[in-house]
C-alpha cells in the first residue's frame, strides 16, 4: 500500500496543532507519516512538538526564522518520503477514513489522476464565524456547472475563476513526484498559495474528487480584505498568459475574483471598497441572498446604523439588481 506524507505547516498554534497532528494518527490508511515545520513559532509549540519525539510516525523540523507558510510546506517537501504527499493547515483536522477514501478514488479512476481533494465542513464560533458562514455561502458551485475533477483543459478555467472550491491547503492529496514536478510551494505569495499549487498540481495530471465531508476548516481568523485584494492581484498578474485565451472565449475571469474581494470588504463593513470591487465583478442572480448576507454581516462589524449606511447599502444592493455590477474589467 503506498505510503502518504501529511504536510503541516505551523507558526504559533499550539492549542491547535495537536488536534491536526492526532487527525493524521487517527487514518484508518494504516501507511502514514506526519512532516511538521514549526516556521520560528514564540508559543509553546516546541513543547507540543516534544510530546511526539519517541512516535516514528512523526518527524519535526523546526526553521530559526520565520519564512511564511510555502517555505515550511517546501521544507516539509523536502523531507517526505512518501508515495504521496498530503497537506494539512495545522488548525484544521483530517477525518480518519480522508486518505484511504481518496487513495481509493484515484486507484478508482487509474494513472491518469495524479491527486485527489475531498469536501470540509466549517466549525464556526461567534459573530466572526457568522461573516465568513455568510461569506462562504456568496460563491458556491450555484453560478455554473464547473466540473469536480479532471485534468487542465477540465479544471484550469473554474480554478482561475473561483469557481471551483477545494480548500487544498487541507484536502489535497498528490504524488510527491508530481508536487515536486509542479515546482514546490511559490513562496513569493502571500495568500493562495493553494490555489496556485492546485493549478500547477492540474497542468501535470487529473485531479479527482473523493464526493465525501474528510475535513474539518476552524474558525481562527481570516486576513483583512487589503491583504485579500493584494494577493488577488498577484495571482492574476503570475497567471495573465492563462487568463488571457479564457477572457477572449468569453470566460469573465477577473470578474468572478472581484466579486471574491468585495465579499470581503462588505463583510468587514467597507462598503465603499466593496463597492468599487462589484462594478468589476460577475454577480449572477442567485448570489444576491448571499450578498445581502455578507452585506448584513457589515453592518453588525460596523455596530452602526446611520443613515448614511443604510443608504450605501440600498444603493449597493440597487446597482446589484439592475445588474451594474455584472462584468467588466480593471
Amino acid at each position: 500500500m503506498p505510503t502518504v506524507t501529511a504536510i503541516i505547516p505551523t507558526y504559533n498554534r499550539a492549542d491547535a496543532l495537536p488536534r491536526a497532528i492526532e487527525s493524521v494518527l487517527a487514518q484508518t490508511h494504516d501507511d502514514v507519516e506526519a512532516v511538521v515545520v514549526d516556521d520560528a513559532s514564540t508559543d509553546d509549540t516546541q513543547l507540543i512538538l516534544e510530546r511526539y519525539a519517541d512516535d516514528d510516525r512523526v518527524r519535526t523540523f523546526t526553521h530559526r526564522e520565520n519564512k511564511g507558510g510555502n517555505a515550511a510546506r517546501n521544507t516539509a517537501l523536502e523531507h517526505a518520503t512518501g508515495d504521496y504527499v498530503a497537506l494539512l493547515d495545522s488548525d484544521d483536522e483530517w477525518h480518519p477514513e480522508k486518505v484511504e477514501r481518496q487513495l481509493d478514488r484515484l486507484d478508482e479512476l487509474g494513472d491518469e489522476y495524479v491527486a485527489a481533494y475531498c469536501d470540509w465542513a466549517y466549525e464556526l464560533d461567534g459573530t466572526s464565524g457568522s461573516a465568513k458562514q455568510a461569506i462562504s455561502g456568496v460563491l458556491s458551485h450555484f453560478q455554473s456547472n464547473a466540473p469536480d475533477e479532471g485534468g487542465a483543459d477540465d479544471l484550469l478555467e473554474p480554478i482561475l475563476a473561483d469557481d471551483l472550491h477545494t480548500a487544498a491547503g487541507s484536502t489535497l492529496l498528490v504524488e510527491r513526484d508530481v508536487a515536486e514536478a509542479a515546482g514546490g510551494f511559490d513562496e513569493s505569495l502571500d495568500r493562495f498559495q493553494d490555489t496556485d499549487f492546485l493549478i500547477r498540481v492540474v497542468l501535470e495530471g487529473k485531479l479527482a474528487y473523493a464526493d465525501d465531508v474528510l475535513m474539518t476548516r476552524f474558525d481562527t481568523g481570516s486576513p483583512s480584505a487589503d491583504t485579500y485584494a493584494e494577493a488577488n492581484e498577484q495571482l492574476l498578474e503570475k497567471y495573465d498568459d492563462e487568463i488571457a485565451p479564457l477572457v477572449t472565449e468569453g470566460v469573465d475571469v477577473r470578474g468572478q475574483r472581484a466579486l471574491f474581494v468585495a465579499k470581503h470588504y462588505l463583510a468587514e463593513g467597507r462598503f465603499g471598497q466593496g463597492s468599487r470591487h462589484l462594478r468589476n465583478a460577475a454577480v449572477a442572480g442567485p448570489q444576491l441572498p448571499g450578498l445581502a448576507a455578507v452585506v448584513a454581516s457589515g453592518l453588525r462589524q460596523r455596530r452602526r446604523t446611520t443613515g448614511v449606511l443604510v443608504a450605501s447599502t440600498v444603493l449597493l444592493l440597487a446597482l446589484l439588481v439592475l445588474g451594474t455590477a455584472t462584468g467588466g474589467e480593471e
